[in-house]
């Protein structure tokens, strides 16, 4: 007779969670996150020099630097250059960093609290719902902003949430949440917001060009409000979920070893589900829905890096944001000087992606 083991999943991120220096290598994943972030800033530096009106790259990062204390070059550049990098270039590439940060860690997040891989904001409804949550705001005459204080991503955040309880809650079947149900919710989920958000435009807006332009995803016109729109945000889901990585760890066990272990696990999956989707909704108010960045960035720093959530987590920030300036890059500069949805370009990387992932399902225990 065959005795079926107690422990199904790997127990790497188990041993790391307990007792982390025994796996060298992943008891500290800053140095390669601070590597990854320069990478980044290099990279958001080469698409700030690009467009229409081409500027050396020496010199973009000569005029960046010139506005920080402490450091002043001799201004030898058009104004024009300064005047475009820093009026549009430069809050269009930042603000793509953190949208696609946000939406790496959201889907990490995801991934890990459903102990599923395929698990994506967009996929489980979540940014349906924080779409229609703002396009209600948008279309409606609800004020956009209240005492200089944006609504756009509370309605965006309640949108969200109410999709993920929906789906979560119809997908909880005798204490579990079987995978193919929860996708399927999510579906249903993202269809009906979608429907929703189609017939308000419809019916309430006589021009749905900018709103289609947006919920199809853009960056085009992002300006420094739209940054500081959403860094609070942000900064409030990296705190709240950064500091649960190992106890992530602990979750990749089923519900009864993580409770042995001392995690409340309701309590833990609520908190962590309500984060993501804050930083899911704030992403989308102020770009619209990009599809398939959650789940592209958690799954390359796996394949590099490997399943640990103290690297997975910040690392799916860094591959996100990096991600999301170069596929920014390609919608400003394939059709130039037409632009087109950034949303296109990430469903065309991100479909063959997820059908690949879907080729490989039958070899993970989900």
């Amino acid at each position: 007779m065959k005795v079926k083991p107690i422990v199904e999943r790997p127990l790497e991120p188990l041993v790391e969670a307990v007792a982390p220096a025994t796996l060298p290598g992943l008891r500290f994943p800053w140095p390669r996150v601070l590597i990854g972030m320069a990478v980044v800033v290099v990279l958001a530096l080469v698409a700030a020099s690009l467009g229409s009106v081409s500027i050396p790259l020496g010199d973009a990062v000569r005029i960046g630097l010139d506005r920080l204390p402490g450091i002043e070059f001799t201004g030898d550049w058009p104004q024009s250059w300064e005047t475009i990098l820093w009026q549009l270039r430069f809050p269009r590439v930042i603000l793509a960093v953190m949208v696609g940060a946000s939406l790496g860690l959201a889907g990490a997040t995801y991934q890990g609290v459903f102990r599923n891989p395929l698990a994506d904001p967009y996929l489980i409804g979540v940014a349906a719902g924080a779409g229609l949550g703002a396009t209600v705001v948008l279309v409606s005459p609800i004020p956009t902003y209240v005492g200089g204080f944006s609504l756009v991503p509370i309605a965006a955040f309640i949108g969200g949430l109410l999709a993920i309880t929906v789906a979560y809650g119809v997908s909880h079947i005798d204490g579990s949440t079987p995978v193919t149900v929860l996708i399927l919710a999510g579906v249903a989920m993202a269809s009906l917001a979608s429907a929703i958000t189609t017939f308000l435009m419809i019916v309430v807006s006589p021009d749905v060009r900018p709103i289609l332009w947006w919920l199809l995803g853009t960056f085009n016109g992002s300006t420094w409000k739209d940054v500081w729109i959403l860094v609070p945000y942000f900064v409030l889901a990296a705190v709240v979920i950064l500091p649960h990585a190992r106890i992530l760890n602990v979750l990749q066990l089923d519900r009864w070893q993580a409770t042995q272990l001392g995690v409340n696990v309701e309590r833990t999956n609520l908190v962590l589900l309500v984060a993501a989707s804050l930083a899911t909704a704030a992403a989308v108010s102020v770009s619209g829905l990009i599809l398939f960045v959650g789940l592209i960035a958690p799954h390359i720093v796996r394949l590099i890096w490997g399943p640990n959530h103290r690297a997975l987590l910040p690392m799916a920030m860094v591959v996100g944001g990096g991600f999301l300036v170069l596929a920014d890059l390609g919608a400003r500069m394939v059709l130039q000087p037409q632009e087109i949805p950034i949303g296109v370009i990430t469903a065309l990387c991100g479909a063959p992606f997820f059908i690949y992932l879907l080729r490989r399902a039958r070899r993970w225990r989900v």
